[in-house]
Parts: structure tokens; C-alpha cells; sequence
């Protein structure tokens, strides 16, 4: 006899309108289909019970067990993971200034995001004061670039706003902003240099003869050059 599968009509997930586990009541169901590795996926249009937010749930179909309660929640979008290759401290920094955001905080948002960045410089043994300071010494070491600098003296400022009482509420596209304004300097930093890194390494030694021991990359010498060959660490 095949496995009797069973079809609940709700599921546990993180909404990502509430930012919190809840049950969410189905409404709408399909069969199942195969997704591109070949899983068997079945799709589910949910409602959460906390805060009405539809949803649209995605679970794996396993014959070897009854369907699960647990469900991810594929629509709105949940907020980005950051890649690994970003200290974990730094991404603990960030994930605060996001629970902030979701909290409607949003002048805590801007603080913890110039909070992260403080670590950046920190993580790469630049340390001066004040903070503005740091980012200049990033440039003229090449770990950042003239565009990059200027997003990240922005975002130091938005943050001093957010530090000192003003009298003014930051709004919540200037803190969206600065949330994603600090993710793609992070990426940048920790992902996109390294890759980059990897794929020049790689073209040079396509392009070595076949049988000759493989040379050294060459190395440029101008700073931009360096930001692109990534952080030192």
C-alpha cells in the first residue's frame, strides 16, 4: 500500500508581514510539481491568523514520512540572508538594525546601521577617529572606492542624526535605504571582491600552455585595482 498522505489545513511559518512564527489557514491548494532538482513541491495560498497577510507556503512532498506542519513562506518575500562570507558579527550587527526596521524604529535602524559599520572598518583593523576618518583610510588603502565612500559617509551621517536628538523622525525610506545601502557594501567587500578575485585567477590559468606549470597572476598596483583583488584580512 502507498504512503497515505495527509492535507492539513494549516501551517506553521514566519510571516514576514508580523516577523513572527504564526499558523496560517489554507485557502487554496495545487498537487505538486517537480522543481528543478527534481523535488516534488506543493504550493499553498495561506492567510496568517495574526495578521491577515496572505501568504503563499511552499512545502517538500517526502513519501517516506506524512506531510509536515512546517512550512516556508515563499511569498512576500522573506528579508535577506546574508552570505556566510560575511563575519558573523557583522551579520548579527545587521540582522539587529533589520529587527529594529520591522519594529518601526526606524532611528534605531539608521544607529545600528552605522553601528555595523564601525565594525567594518573594525574587522579590517582600521580603527581611527572619528568615523569618517576610517572610511578615508579604507579608500587610501583600496578597500573602497570613491562611489562606496560616499554611500558610506552618507549613511555615517544619517546615523549621527539618528544618535543625537534633532527633533526629527527619520523616515522609513531612509532606513529601508540604509539597510540596503550597507548590505550591497558588505557584499562588496566580502563577496564580490573574493569572487572576482577567483574568476581573474581562474582566466589566467586558462590561458597558461597545457603542460606548463601555471605562473603567478599578475598583481596591479593602483588602488582601485586593490579594491577590486578584495580586503586584506
Amino acid at each position: 500500500m502507498g504512503a497515505i498522505e495527509l492535507e492539513h489545513d494549516e501551517f506553521i511559518t514566519v510571516c514576514p508581514s508580523c516577523h513572527q512564527r504564526v499558523s496560517a489557514q489554507v485557502e487554496a491548494r495545487n498537487h505538486g510539481f517537480p522543481d528543478s532538482n527534481f523535488r516534488i513541491m506543493r504550493h499553498y495560498i495561506a492567510r496568517c491568523r495574526v495578521c491577515f497577510q496572505t501568504l503563499i507556503l511552499e512545502v517538500e512532498k517526502d513519501d517516506e514520512k506524512p506531510w509536515t506542519r512546517e512550512a516556508n513562506c515563499v511569498w512576500p518575500t522573506p528579508d535577506r540572508t546574508l552570505a556566510e562570507a560575511i563575519p558573523e558579527d557583522l551579520r548579527r550587527e545587521h540582522s539587529e538594525a533589520r529587527s529594529c526596521f520591522n519594529a518601526k524604529a526606524y532611528t534605531a535602524t539608521v544607529v545600528m546601521v552605522r553601528r555595523t559599520l564601525e565594525g567594518v572598518c573594525a574587522e579590517h583593523g582600521i580603527n581611527k577617529k572619528p568615523l569618517h576618518r576610517a572610511f578615508q583610510e579604507m579608500e587610501s588603502t583600496g578597500l573602497i572606492e570613491g562611489r562606496l565612500l560616499e554611500w558610506a559617509q552618507e549613511l555615517r551621517l544619517l546615523g549621527n542624526e539618528g544618535a543625537h536628538y534633532t527633533g526629527k523622525l527619520v523616515a522609513r525610506q531612509d532606513a529601508a535605504d540604509a539597510i540596503a545601502l550597507a548590505e550591497a557594501l558588505m557584499d562588496y567587500l566580502y563577496v564580490f571582491s573574493a569572487q572576482f578575485k577567483e574568476f581573474k585567477m581562474r582566466r589566467h590559468a586558462a590561458k597558461q600552455p597545457a603542460g606548463s606549470w601555471p605562473s603567478a597572476a599578475p598583481v596591479a598596483n593602483d588602488a582601485s585595482a586593490s579594491a577590486q583583488e578584495g580586503p586584506a584580512r
